[in-house]
Parts: structure tokens; sequence; C-alpha cells
């Protein structure tokens, strides 16, 4: 079975309504994660709207519920000006808790070339805004700040090499696909990025990409 994974960002304090409307439409949950908008007031991000907070809620589902979905969220936030945006990504391996047998050990999908990518970048807290600096000089929009933090402790193993620092950021630009290469290699570019183990890039296929509200 293929799955997909939408993504919602929209103002603080609003990702119940996202969930909401998707379980309306078949979703079993989702995950809400709090973000920080990084758009210049000039410039209309494709993941951002000011340097506000958000919502992120991450819905992962099987494609053929997608729009279904989609329907709904864009229903439920049709009368909100400039509300936010929403988008799918390939969800890649997929592997439930508590189903994994010899004969299901989880699926890699692979679909067809997408119009956008996500590109995702983790780093040490402090140097997102830098990236996003970078990421917007080679012609990103704007992006969304995530706080996290590492889970390893003394002595485990460097997690992809990077040097085990508490307090974390990942940064979320969504670009068209053309402009993806120019912004990786800016961000590699970036002093913080010059030591080996600094922070890790990966990118995610995105389609479905649609503002929320009234624009």
């Amino acid at each position: 079975m293929k799955y997909k994974i939408i993504v919602c960002v929209v103002p603080h304090n609003n990702g119940e309504l996202i969930i909401e409307a998707a379980k309306q439409a078949g979703a079993t949950g989702a995950t809400v994660m709090m973000g920080k908008g990084t758009a210049s007031s000039s410039v209309l991000g494709m993941l951002g709207f000011g340097d506000s907070s958000k919502d992120v809620v991450l819905i992962v589902i099987e494609a053929e519920k997608v729009s279904d979905v989609l329907k709904n969220i864009m229903e439920v936030t049709q009368d909100k000006k400039k509300f936010g945006v929403v988008f799918t990504l390939d969800a890649g391996t997929f592997i439930k808790a508590g189903h994994l047998t010899k004969e299901n050990e989880g699926e890699t999908i692979m679909d067809k070339e997408n119009e956008y990518q996500m590109i995702n970048i983790i780093v040490n807290k402090g140097y997102a805004e830098e990236a996003m600096a970078a990421a917007r000089k080679a012609g990103a929009g704007g992006g969304t700040v995530i706080g996290a933090r590492g889970t390893a402790k003394e002595g485990d193993a460097k997690f992809f090499g990077m040097e085990i620092v508490p307090e974390k950021e990942m940064l979320m630009i969504l670009v068209p696909t053309e402009k993806k290469d120019d912004i990786i290699n800016a961000i590699k570019k970036l002093e913080c990025f010059s030591k080996a183990g600094s922070g890790i890039v990966f990118c995610n296929g995105a389609g479905d990409f649609t503002l929320l509200g009234k624009n």
C-alpha cells in the first residue's frame, strides 16, 4: 500500500482545526510541531508568512485518501485570510509499528519527478537563520524553523557523524525543483557547514502545493 505525508503549516494553535478536518476525511491521527516562519514581509514564502509562530501538522495517510483529506482541509480554511500552506511529501519507506512481518518489511515508494522539493536542514541551535539567509539569496522564498534536541547521551554513537549537541534546529524550505541544487550549494558553502559533522541536509519530493485560506 502506498502512503503520502500531508504537511500543513498554519498559525499557532490552529493545528487541531486541521487534524479534525483530516479525521473527518479518513485520517486516523497526526503529529503537530511548533515552528517559526522566516519569510520577510515583502516576500510570500512557501513555508511561512512573516516571523510568527506556526503549527506544523504531519499526517501519514494512504495515498488513495489524500484527495479527500486535502479537500476537507481547504474547505475549513477557505474563509481565513493567508492562513498557511498544505502540500504532500513522498513517504518512501513506511513501517507501521506492530505490523512488521517477514512478508511486510516496509515499502519503498518511488514517484514521478516532483514539481517541488522539501529541503530539510538540521543544524546546531543558532545556525538555522544563517542557513535561511543563504537559501533566500539562492532563490528560496521562506522557510519554517522547528526547535529540536538531540536524544543521544554521552558515549553514544554520533548521529550521521554529527557531534552530540542537545539543542538543534530543523529548517524546512519548500522550493521549485529547479532551484533545489542552487540552494543546497549555497548552504554547503556556509562557514557553519565547514566543519565535518556540523549539520545534515536531505530532500523529499513534494506535490499538491496549495495556499490555504483567502490570499
